[in-house]
């Protein structure tokens, strides 16, 4: 069996003989995504067996179950709903399937059918009996709209918790590349290594904006500029986002993005940036330490997609680098990088970091010693999760600067800094 991402093939050995097991399913945006290994010890597809799929819709994000039964040559839905569905699993000696549904506000649970069409399913557990304790999204709004290089797009608005029809709220923007498919996942609130958790923001009065972006080859950072400015007007016209309290935050490839767009737009009051590559012209030959590969093959044949290399496309480098559009920024900035940071080297923070400050802009840089590209430590995770609230507090709730902001910390001060505002684990 051969697949794309929306449609499955029956093929030959030999190629001679295709037998399509899709009805064009392209046509209809709806995808065919993994296949269940359900069966011990299976090899491959054994066709004498029902074979079970996961699918989706790309358009209107319904996620389900999708069956190719024994001897047949086309794959029926059983399902499709606003959940999102996974731990799909059959017992080995019975007729009886498990798996797990969630959506953006439920955790996920486990169900049980003992019907091979799935039928008549039994919810088995409840896995957070303490979610009425939350403050809860209440709700999401997919939007569409069209980029400027004309490409139709979607972006997922969460509403805040409590959401009033007709009031106006302040909104984070939070970009990495294509976000709307998880639109009925269920985020857990929690402090997570890149330091923005959707649930904590929309339980605090927040709406959240995550856009798709399209790129376009030898311009990543331009492509961004290009989808996120259109999403953001387009969250504004539905008159739940303020327009003049809208903030932006991505980390590592999002992070550059962030750092990228504040080059190019004034559209956001404040911005976050975690881990980003600021010099696509210095990162391209530096070393990927997790790794211990150069970045080049990420630039060439990855999510850089800045191709060939600097010395024969230097105008796409430094036409999308933050560092070569610095002098533009009037945006305020919180940046962290760690020092230990083997995905993005820690120099390319350091880089827009001092060049900011040598230009008196906004910005203030967060380094946790010894932490990765992610934040590993959970007392740092809670640090810089707190520490982004009372930035965007600051700048679009109208609270007070927090002293770290106002009058930053010496770098010797640190650690008696981060005692100061250590947490009791029984937080935790």
């Amino acid at each position: 069996m051969i697949k794309d991402n929306y449609d499955l093939w029956k093929i030959s050995a030999d190629g001679k003989n295709v037998t399509p097991l899709t009805a064009n399913w392209k046509k209809s945006r709806q995808m065919l995504q993994n296949r269940f290994r359900i069966y011990e010890d299976e090899k491959g597809a054994d066709l004498s067996k029902d074979q079970y799929f996961g699918v989706f819709d790309a358009e209107t994000k319904k996620t389900g179950v999708g069956i190719l039964e024994r001897g047949k040559n086309d794959i029926r839905i059983l399902f499709m709903d606003d959940h999102a569905y996974g731990g799909f699993t059959k017992a080995a000696d019975a007729g009886t399937f498990v798996y797990t549904r969630e959506d953006n506000q439920t955790a996920p649970e486990y169900f049980i059918s003992n019907a091979a069409n799935l039928s008549a399913p039994q919810q088995l557990t409840k896995n957070a009996p303490d979610q009425a304790k939350y403050a809860w999204s209440s709700g999401v709004k997919l939007i569409k709209y069209l980029s400027a290089n004309g490409d139709s797009l979607q972006a997922a608005l969460y509403l805040p918790a409590n959401y009033v029809p007709g009031k106006s709220y302040p909104t984070i923007t939070y970009i990495y590349e294509r976000l709307t498919d998880n639109l009925n996942a269920y985020t857990t609130p929690a402090y997570p290594s890149g330091g923005f958790n959707k649930s904590l923001y929309t339980s605090n009065g927040y709406a959240v904006l995550m856009p798709d972006i399209k790129y376009k080859l030898n311009d990543p950072g331009m492509s961004a500029v290009a989808c996120v400015v259109p999403a953001v007007k387009a969250a504004i016209a539905t008159g739940i986002v303020d327009a003049k309290k809208v903030a932006i935050h991505g980390h590592s490839w999002g992070g550059y993005q962030t750092s990228f767009l504040i080059t190019q737009t004034n559209i956001f009051k404040a911005a976050a940036a975690g881990a980003p590559l600021t010099d696509m012209v210095s990162m391209y030959s530096l070393i990927y330490w997790n790794s211990g590969g150069t970045n080049q093959a990420i630039f060439e044949a990855s999510q850089g997609r800045l191709t060939p290399g600097y010395w024969d496309n230097w105008d796409a480098f430094t036409r999308n680098s933050p560092i070569y559009h610095i002098k533009n920024v009037q945006t305020p900035l919180l940046l962290l990088h760690n020092d230990k940071d083997g995905a993005v080297d820690y120099t390319q923070g350091i880089e827009y970091y001092n060049g900011l400050r040598r230009l008196n802009k906004p910005v203030v840089m967060i380094t946790y010693r010894g932490e990765n590209h992610g934040i590993a430590k959970l007392p740092n995770r809670k640090d810089y999760a707190v520490r982004m609230m009372e930035y965007f507090d600051y700048q679009l709730k109208d609270k007070p600067a927090p002293d770290w902001w106002a009058q930053g910390v010496n770098r010797l001060d640190m650690d008696k800094h981060l005692e100061g505002r250590a947490f009791d684990p029984g937080d935790y």
